[in-house]
């Protein structure tokens, strides 16, 4: 029998990593088991998730018509200087006289025509606007509720983009102070806001024209402003 030869023995041969080395495959395979477990758990019994509903109704814009562009002229040229005015010698006869005028000369039916009656002027005063003299003009009565009125009646799309305009506008207002028509004078360039200021128009309230102490009707033209304050 040969003897066997007696091999020495490490002293870390039974430490703790020896140990966790030889033990190596079994934990990774448990490992490995109970983390599929898990998650299969997981996946099995966590509560189901939704997401909030973030969807949002778009608002249709309505595209406001500019006005078109206005194309400024040329300047116009340097008028010449006129000449300077030179005084030529006249002679004037001392005989000259001015003809004798006669109703012979000018017979009855070539007169100029009488002028029309005053009920008429008035009628005809309302169909346009034209000139009526007065000295004391007509005064709005009601401001405050006017400018109300004028908050309420600006039209929302043009207020909302910023746009404003004056409008001046033809009051014809009769001998009480009543506003009996209106009609644009000088336009804003938007006929939205000048629908909305001849509608404003038949609000106003005034004291009525004079002329000296005489209650007149008149045909008189006042702005109406739209202006957007930030």
């Amino acid at each position: 029998m040969t003897p066997q030869r007696a091999v020495p023995r490490r002293p870390d041969a039974d430490s703790a990593n020896n140990r966790f080395k030889g033990h190596f495959r079994s934990i990774f395979w448990s490992s490995m088991i109970l983390a599929v477990v898990v998650h299969f758990g997981a996946f099995e019994y966590w509560p189901e998730v939704t997401a909030p509903d973030i969807s949002f109704t778009r608002v249709e814009l309505t595209a406001v018509e500019l006005p078109p562009e206005i194309e400024i002229p040329e300047a116009p040229q340097a008028i010449a200087r006129p000449a300077t005015p030179v005084i030529g010698p006249t002679m004037v006869s001392e005989d000259i006289t001015i003809a004798p005028t006669t109703f012979e000369m000018n017979p009855v039916e070539k007169l100029p025509p009488p002028p029309p009656e005053a009920s008429k002027v008035i009628e005809d005063l309302s169909a346009a606007p034209t000139f009526t003299p007065f000295t004391v003009a007509p005064e709005i009565l009601n401001r405050e509720e006017i400018i109300e009125h004028m908050r309420n009646s600006y039209p929302p799309l043009l207020k909302s983009a910023g746009i404003g305009g004056v409008v001046h506008v033809f009051f014809y207002i009769d001998a009480e102070g009543r506003v009996q028509a209106t009609r644009v004078n000088r336009s804003s360039g938007y006929e939205q806001l000048d629908e909305a200021a001849l509608q404003l128009a038949g609000l106003y309230r005034f004291a009525p024209a004079l002329n000296r102490d005489v209650r007149v009707p008149v045909w008189v033209s006042f702005p109406i402003a739209y202006q957007v304050t930030r």
